[in-house]
C-alpha cells in the first residue's frame, strides 16, 4: 500500500513534468512565429507561465516598406485549449495585469501596449502613423499570429482609452474575436464632446453643484496664498512646468476639478467648507485634481493620447463663463484639454467617429459595455440600441475605477455570466474555471 505522502509526491512530480512539457511545447511554437522575440518572466498568478514579447510591426500596415517598430506585449499561458483574452491597452503597459475577465474565464491572456507608448516606439516618431486604423491593424496582426497557437474562442477587452480601442478594433476587424468587453470606454462624437458639459451641469444635486463651483472660485480668489504652497509642493514632487506655466497648470487643475471629482467617485460632502484652513483645502484639492497632471512629465507621458484625441478620437474642453475675471493665465475662453506633443498644429478629422457611431447601433454585436453611472466619461458612453445583440451595464454608484465585474450586484453578475456562456458556448463555474459545453 502506498502511503499518502509518497502518493502526493508522485502526483506532484507528474504534474511538474506535464507543466514543463507544456512550457517547452509553447516555447517551440513561439520560436516558429515570425518576428516575435520572447523571454520568460515571473509568472502572473493563476497562469502556467508568462512571457514578455516584442512583436515586429510595420509603421504603415498598407506600406510595410515605410519602416517598423517592436511592440511590447505580455503573454500569460493557461492552456492550449482555453479561451484567449486580448487586452487592448490604450497607453503603456509595464507589467502583466491581473485581469478579472481572464480569471473569470480561466483564459490565456495577451496584453498589448499601444503603439507609440512606453517601449513600443520607432527610432524616430512620425505621428502620421499614430491613428486607430494602424493601431487596430497591430492588434489584428497579433491576433492572426497567435491564433496559430490558441485556436479556441477569443475575447478582447480594455479599460478607458483601452476600452475605446477595443471598440475601434471590433469595428475594423469584426471577425477577429468572438466577444468584446470594453470598460468605461468613451466614444465621442466630435472634437469637443459637449455631452460632458451636460453631465457636469446635471450630475448631483443643485446644492452639490453650487458647492463645487464655490470651491473652484475660492481657490482662484486665494491664488496669492495658493501659488507659493503649490511651488513648494512642486519642488518636493520634482514637477517641472515648461509646456504650461505653473499658474496655467493651477488654473487648468481648478477647471478639471468637477470632471475629476465625478470620474473618480469623490463625494460632494467631502468638499472643504469656507472655514477650512488653506493647507487642508489645498491638500484635498490636490487629492482630487492634482496639478501634476498638467506638469511636463504627465503631459509627455500622455502626449500620444492627446495627439489621437486632437486628430480623430475627440476629447473635452472647459467652460469658463462662470470664472470671468478669475482666470489670469489661460487666455483662451473655453480651452480644449488636449496638450499635443511639442504643441504641434493638428487638424481634427471626425469621419472615423461618424462611421463608428453609425456602425455600432446596427452592427456592434456580441459586445458587453460596462460603465459607471457616476463616471464623467459615462456621458460619452455608447448609446443603447435594440438592433444589436449587445449588453449594457450602467453600474449605479460606480465610477471610472470601480465599474468592474467584481463590483457588480448579483443580478448584474448573473446576467454577465449568462451572456458570456451563451456567446462563447461554455460553462463558467463558481471557481472561475471553464468547461466547454460542446
Amino acid at each position: 500500500m502506498i502511503k499518502k505522502p509518497i502518493l502526493f509526491t508522485i502526483v506532484f512530480v507528474i504534474f511538474l513534468q506535464l507543466v514543463n512539457a507544456q512550457q517547452q511545447q509553447l516555447e517551440n511554437l513561439l520560436f516558429e512565429l515570425p518576428d516575435v522575440i520572447f523571454e520568460e518572466i515571473r509568472t502572473a498568478n493563476g497562469f502556467e507561465t508568462t512571457y514578455k514579447l516584442y512583436i515586429k510591426q510595420p509603421l504603415d500596415h498598407a506600406q510595410p516598406s515605410q519602416g517598423f517598430f517592436y511592440q511590447k506585449a505580455y503573454l500569460s499561458h493557461r492552456g492550449f485549449n482555453r479561451p484567449t483574452v486580448l487586452i487592448t491597452e490604450g497607453y503603456s503597459c509595464n507589467r502583466p495585469r491581473d485581469n478579472e475577465l481572464s480569471n473569470l474565464l480561466a483564459a490565456n491572456q495577451i496584453e498589448v501596449e499601444h503603439r507609440f507608448f512606453g517601449e513600443s516606439l520607432p527610432d524616430s516618431i512620425n505621428y502620421n502613423y499614430l491613428n486607430l486604423e494602424q493601431a487596430t491593424a497591430d492588434l489584428h496582426h497579433i491576433n492572426q499570429l497567435f491564433k496559430q497557437i490558441y485556436k479556441d474562442k477569443w475575447i478582447s477587452t480594455g479599460i478607458s482609452k483601452g476600452g475605446a480601442t477595443t471598440i475601434f478594433y471590433r469595428y475594423f476587424y469584426p471577425d477577429d474575436v468572438n466577444v468584446s468587453v470594453p470598460y468605461v470606454a468613451p466614444i465621442n462624437t466630435t472634437f469637443e464632446e459637449e455631452r460632458i458639459y451636460q453631465f457636469l451641469d446635471t450630475m448631483g444635486s443643485d446644492d452639490c453643484r453650487k458647492n463645487i463651483l464655490s470651491f473652484q472660485k475660492r481657490l482662484l480668489k486665494k491664488r496669492d496664498k495658493v501659488m507659493p504652497m503649490l511651488q513648494m509642493y512642486s519642488k518636493g514632487a520634482r514637477l517641472e512646468f515648461t509646456y504650461l506655466t505653473m499658474e496655467e497648470a493651477f488654473e487648468y487643475a481648478v477647471l478639471e476639478f468637477p470632471f475629476s471629482l465625478w470620474q473618480w467617485g469623490h463625494l460632494c460632502t467631502d468638499i472643504p467648507a469656507n472655514t477650512t484652513s488653506i493647507v487642508n483645502t489645498l491638500e484635498y484639492f490636490l487629492d482630487v485634481s492634482d496639478i501634476a497632471f498638467f506638469s511636463d512629465k504627465d503631459i509627455a507621458a500622455y502626449g500620444p493620447h492627446y495627439y489621437q484625441s486632437a486628430t480623430e478620437m475627440g476629447y473635452y474642453g472647459y467652460e469658463t463663463e462662470d470664472f470671468k475675471g478669475l482666470l489670469k493665465a489661460i487666455p483662451t475662453p473655453n480651452p480644449h484639454a488636449t496638450f499635443v506633443p511639442l504643441k504641434m498644429p493638428t487638424t481634427f478629422d471626425g469621419s472615423l467617429l461618424e462611421k463608428l457611431n453609425n456602425w455600432l447601433p446596427e452592427n456592434g454585436n456580441q459586445i458587453i459595455y460596462i460603465y459607471g453611472a457616476m463616471d464623467t466619461w459615462s456621458a460619452s458612453a455608447v448609446p443603447y440600441s435594440d438592433k444589436v445583440d449587445a449588453v449594457w451595464f450602467m453600474m449605479e454608484g460606480k465610477h471610472h475605477g470601480s465599474a468592474r465585474i467584481r463590483n457588480m450586484n448579483s443580478e448584474e453578475k448573473q446576467k454577465l455570466i449568462a451572456t458570456l456562456e451563451n456567446w462563447l458556448d461554455l460553462k463558467i463555474e463558481n471557481t472561475g474555471s471553464v468547461n466547454t459545453v460542446k
